[in-house]
């Protein structure tokens, strides 16, 4: 069984950086396959490091709000270990970056699953409660892109083969 771990992560209070959070929440009201965890984490980098060195996983998706020089509301899918590559892109923007809870699992010794970022171009970073009117527009968006890469690593791994580049949505 392929086992998947989609964490949406961010900070609620801050308002697009709740991002990860609400879809989340979507996604968890999904069906999904066997092996597929969907979990808000908000901001636990700790938890979800120990979850990933726990937890066996083919692929982990992280869900979350990302700078990336686009306008509110864009869409990409970043390979950590590509992130310097994307024009700069600062995969955090309250401190659960992914590239700090992959350098942890390292630190505790873990094996690093495959991991991809789904990241949405804030709009609205400052203190309050609700996301921004274009990145709650790219909800629905995010929704199936989330889903596309879970069921396209659980067809990959009946296949035998496994691969997702960057790419832009908008």
């Amino acid at each position: 069984m392929t086992r998947i771990l989609v964490a949406g992560i961010g900070n609620i209070f801050n308002r697009d950086d709740g991002f990860g959070v609400e879809m989340a929440a979507r996604l968890r009201a999904r069906s999904w396959p066997e092996g597929v965890i969907v979990a808000d984490f908000g901001i636990r980098g700790i938890h979800l490091a120990y979850e990933m060195l726990d937890g066996d996983y083919a692929l982990v998706v992280l869900v979350d709000a990302c700078r990336t020089g686009g306008p509110p509301g864009t869409l990409r899918v970043i390979a950590p270990e590509h992130a310097e590559g994307i024009g700069g892109a600062s995969l955090d923007a309250h401190g659960l970056d992914p590239e700090s809870v992959l350098r942890l699992l390292d630190t505790l010794g873990g094996v690093r699953p495959r991991v991809l970022v789904v990241g949405c171009e804030p709009g609205d970073l400052d203190e309050g409660l609700g996301l921004s009117p274009p990145v709650a527009a790219a909800m629905s968006e995010a929704v199936t892109l989330v889903e596309a890469l879970v069921y396209q690593e659980v067809a990959a791994h009946v296949s035998g083969h496994t691969g997702t580049g960057d790419r832009a949505l908008g």
